[in-house]
């Protein structure tokens, strides 16, 4: 991560004074520092993720709901952020129904927004790393689109005053939001989702299964494919070849997805 060191240096350079220039690599490693530490604790808790509770999903998907309306409209990208939240989580389809009903009773005019956030701190998001998991996936449904308006961004803050999330914080998950995104767009960000492409077709499913879905088809095509289920039909070189073949790309894609997932 280096992009706080560009930043710092390059506005220590404006001032034309070196000792600008050195405070602003300084305040940019630091800051790089602190972004790197952010992300290497989200992948820690993405394995987490399916013990979250109830009243945490209720409230993460309410929030959603009003802030992708707060400037007046839901966009599609929003949308499919939101749909790409509730997959990664692993939740089941019933719970992906409960939270779509929850995104759009959070669209509803007067939603009480801070009282949600309280209830939520109260109930049981008394950890800073689920706070802060929460503000994260929030932001990536909101930063789905090209900009902020000025009212999400005021909204945005209210929930890290609540949370105890300083503006430091918030603008390192922001960063890293805003970086992935770029990844994405990017000839390296193309050919990932093209293997993530390829996972998904190699276990016959779509990128709306859900989590026990995948299982599933996993264990059936291993059971079905691997080497030794064939044995006893006495296949030439040929068939076991391919049988060894089938079984490296169903478990290689099963890995890949269990891991993007933080399938348990």
């Amino acid at each position: 991560m280096y992009w706080g060191k560009i930043i710092g240096t390059v506005a220590g350079l404006a001032t034309l004074k070196p000792w600008f220039v050195a405070l602003g690599l300084l305040l940019g490693h630091q800051f790089d520092r602190g972004f790197a530490e952010r992300y290497n604790n989200f992948e820690r808790q993405g394995a987490d993720a399916g013990r979250l509770s109830e009243e945490f999903i209720r409230a993460l998907f309410l929030t959603m709901g009003h802030l992708a309306k707060a400037d007046g409209r839901v966009s599609e990208q929003e949308i499919r952020a939101a749909r790409r939240v509730m997959h990664r989580l692993g939740l089941s389809p019933a719970r992906v129904r409960k939270a779509i009903a929850w995104f759009d009773d959070g669209k509803q005019p007067g939603f009480p927004l801070l009282q949600t956030i309280r209830g939520l701190r109260r109930a049981g998001a008394r950890n800073a790393a689920q706070r802060t998991m929460f503000v994260r996936l929030v932001l990536e449904v909101v930063l789905a689109k090209e900009a902020l308006k000025k009212e999400e961004r005021a909204l945005i803050w209210s929930i890290c005053n609540e949370f105890d999330i300083g503006r430091v914080e918030l603008a390192q998950l922001e960063a890293m939001i805003r970086a992935q995104k770029g990844f994405q767009r990017s000839p390296a960000g193309d050919r990932d989702a093209a293997r993530v492409r390829g996972a998904y077709d190699a276990l016959g499913m779509s990128p709306d299964a859900s989590n026990e879905e995948i299982k599933k088809a996993y264990r059936r095509l291993m059971s079905s494919n691997h080497p030794d289920k064939i044995s006893g039909s006495n296949p030439d070189a040929a068939e076991l070849a391919e049988a060894e073949r089938r079984t490296r790309e169903v478990r290689g894609a099963y890995e890949m997805l269990k891991a993007r997932r933080s399938i348990r």
